[in-house]
């Protein structure tokens, strides 16, 4: 075994040690969680190795980066967009991933399904939720929560658009625990109108503890896995 993977399979056996430890506290089963690796920057050569370990899903923030890496990979994964995504990479994105978490504006929503729709597919989307209360960060995507019913009915209307759940990402300056709460009773009260929409895209490396007690059921995990990034540039 290659000192990479060894060091990768440590690192992910402390992960689940994390997880099955904050599912303990939550009163949750394991099986409830999704590991998905965040790849980004990490070479096609890493991607492969996570199939030995028993990884099947893998994040990306960038299409162009996740277009040509999905080429690169030779396991078969469940790819998913996690990434702000800008309207016309939305046919290519369209062409390769599982899921798309980002989506948060009706404009992209639109290009989705149009996307699609001319490859006659049903895509798989989670709206993503800006829980900054000191207003939308533009920077880091995500739909204001008093926008994501009308957002939520306009997927549901859409011929092959599949609304899945909820994605967020805790504020910079804010516990996490105090902003996946908030993002918890949003879901509660989501879930009333949309119960089928139950995936919960929420925590990271640094916090999917907090995400997990509030309900999280997947994880985009990124250095905590695959250790310190490539520099780049």
């Amino acid at each position: 075994m290659s000192d990479r993977i060894t060091g990768i399979k440590d690192n992910l056996e402390k992960l689940q040690s994390r997880i099955n430890n904050a599912c303990q506290e939550a009163k949750r089963n394991t099986t409830e969680i999704t590991l998905i690796a965040v790849t980004k920057t990490y070479p096609a050569d890493d991607v492969d190795l996570l199939k030995q370990l028993g990884i099947d899903d893998v994040g990306e923030n960038r299409d162009q980066e996740a277009a040509l890496k999905r080429t690169q990979v030779q396991a078969d994964f469940n790819w998913h967009f996690i990434g702000q995504l800008q309207s016309n990479k939305a046919k290519s994105v369209v062409s390769y991933a599982h899921l798309i978490h980002s989506v948060d504006r009706s404009s992209l929503a639109k290009e989705i399904q149009k996307s699609a729709q001319g490859v006659d597919k049903k895509q798989a989307v989670l709206i993503q939720l800006d829980l900054d209360q000191s207003g939308p960060d533009p920077t880091r995507g995500g739909l204001w929560p008093t926008e994501l019913m009308a957002l939520a009915q306009q997927i549901t209307d859409s011929s092959h658009l599949e609304l899945k759940g909820l994605m967020s990402v805790a504020p910079l300056a804010e516990n996490p625990a105090v902003a996946f709460a908030r993002l918890a009773e949003i879901r509660t009260e989501f879930l009333k109108t949309y119960p089928q929409a139950t995936i919960l895209s929420a925590g990271m490396s640094d916090d999917l503890e907090a995400a997990i007690l509030h309900g999280a059921t997947h994880l985009r995990i990124g250095s905590a896995l695959l250790g310190e990034r490539p520099k780049i540039g």
